[in-house]
């Protein structure tokens, strides 16, 4: 699973080229997708205000939810590695 931080800015180079296509990477039109919420205020609604907009242009039946236990602790490893194993992608919500 590839990890991507859209709001982090890199000047784009060979190594981080917005073009390339890569083996393996996210169909965001089928692929199963984890929906991760830090467990902060509201982003639980926003999550699924994303996954209701999803919907109007694909299945939603293989997009799933998952919530940390709080928002002062990370995720457990066990979660990572769930979602690497079962998912193309992930989206994350960083709300309040």
């Amino acid at each position: 699973m590839r990890i991507v931080n859209p709001s982090f800015g890199l000047e784009e180079g060979s190594e981080n080229r917005s073009d390339a296509v890569e083996t393996g990477s996210t169909d965001w039109s089928r692929d199963a997708i984890a929906i991760i919420s830090n467990s902060k205020p509201n982003a639980r609604e926003l999550l699924e205000g994303v996954r209701d907009k999803m919907s109007a242009f694909r299945a939603t039946d293989n997009i799933d939810y998952f919530f940390k236990d709080s928002a002062a602790k990370p995720a457990p490893d066990a979660l990572y590695a769930e979602v690497a194993d079962k998912y193309k992608g992930a989206i994350v919500a960083l709300a309040d």
